[in-house]
C-alpha cells in the first residue's frame, strides 16, 4: 500500500508537514461549537476577536482558561508520536500547524511553526511582548505587561488579526523547498496554509493528503490516504525503518 510512497520518502532530503484539526480531533480536542454548556450561546469568533477583548476581557479571559482546562486533560495520539519519529529520516525536516493545542511540542516534535499561535502562551494586547508562562489567569484581575502596562491576551491569532509574518514566510519558504509535502488532517480551505501544499507542488514537492475526508487538495494530491492519521502515519514510519534497516544489511552483506 506504501511502497512507492516509502520509496520516494527515503530518498527525499527536505520534508515540510502540515497538520489541521483533523489530527487533534483524533486526540479529542473540542471544536468549541457545541451548543451545549455555559459558553454554548457564544460562537468562537464573538470571542476570539480584539474587539470581543476590549468590549469585555473577563468573558474572554473565562473562555480561555475553560478552553485551557478542557485541552489540558487530552494527550498526543498516535499521529502526533509518527510525525516525531518520521522527522529523524530527513535533512530538513519542517513542522507546520494550524493548531494551537501545543500537542505537537508535548508529542516531541522541535521547532514548530505555529501559524495560529498556541493557547497556553501570553502576549501583551499593546506591544506584543510575548509571556510564555503566567499560569492561570484571574479574569477579574488580568496581568499588566512589565514593559508597557498592556493587559495579557492569549497568543491567538484572533479573527481580524493577520498571522506572524516571520512564521507564515517561513513556511511558505520551506515549502518551496521541500521534496515532500504532508497536508493532515486540513481542510485545504483556510488561507493562507491552504496554498502551502500547492506552492510545494509547483516547485516540484510530491504531495501526500491524509484526511478522512476529501478535500480541494485531494485531486491534486500525488497521494491520498483516507482515514485517520493515528492509524496511517505509524504504518508508514514502521516501512521505512524496516526498508532503512533491510538496505544497511544488504550494504553490510
Amino acid at each position: 500500500m506504501f511502497d512507492k510512497l516509502v520509496s520516494h520518502l527515503l530518498k527525499a532530503r527536505r520534508c515540510v508537514v502540515l497538520t489541521g484539526a483533523g489530527i487533534s480531533a483524533e486526540s479529542g480536542v473540542p471544536t468549541f461549537r457545541g451548543k451545549e454548556g455555559l459558553w454554548g450561546k457564544f460562537k468562537p469568533e464573538e470571542l476570539a476577536s480584539m474587539e470581543a477583548f476590549i468590549a469585555s476581557p473577563k468573558i474572554v479571559w473565562e473562555w480561555y482558561n475553560w478552553r485551557r482546562e478542557l485541552i489540558g486533560k487530552v494527550r498526543p495520539n498516535a499521529g502526533h508520536l509518527a510525525i516525531v519519529n518520521m522527522a529523524g529520516f530527513f535533512e530538513d525536516f519542517t513542522l507546520v500547524t494550524q493548531n494551537v493545542d501545543g500537542l505537537h511540542a508535548l508529542a516531541g516534535s522541535k521547532s514548530i511553526l505555529e501559524l495560529h499561535g498556541n493557547i497556553y502562551r501570553n502576549k501583551c494586547v499593546d506591544c506584543e511582548k510575548i509571556f510564555e508562562s503566567l499560569g492561570e489567569i484571574d479574569p477579574a484581575d488580568i496581568p499588566q505587561c512589565c514593559v508597557c502596562g498592556g493587559k495579557v491576551r492569549p497568543d491567538i491569532v484572533w479573527f481580524g488579526e493577520m498571522l506572524d509574518p516571520e512564521i507564515i514566510d517561513a513556511a511558505f519558504e520551506r515549502s518551496e523547498q521541500a521534496d515532500i509535502f504532508f497536508s493532515i488532517g486540513t481542510s485545504a480551505e483556510v488561507h493562507p496554509a491552504a496554498t502551502l501544499p500547492v506552492v510545494a507542488k509547483s516547485h516540484g514537492a510530491i504531495l501526500v493528503e491524509i484526511n478522512v475526508e476529501e478535500t480541494p487538495l485531494t485531486e491534486l494530491a500525488d497521494y491520498h490516504f483516507s482515514g485517520k492519521s493515528g492509524e496511517i502515519l505509524p504504518q508508514i514510519v514502521s516501512q521505512m525503518k524496516e526498508e532503512r534497516a533491510m538496505a544497511r544489511i544488504s550494504e553490510l552483506s
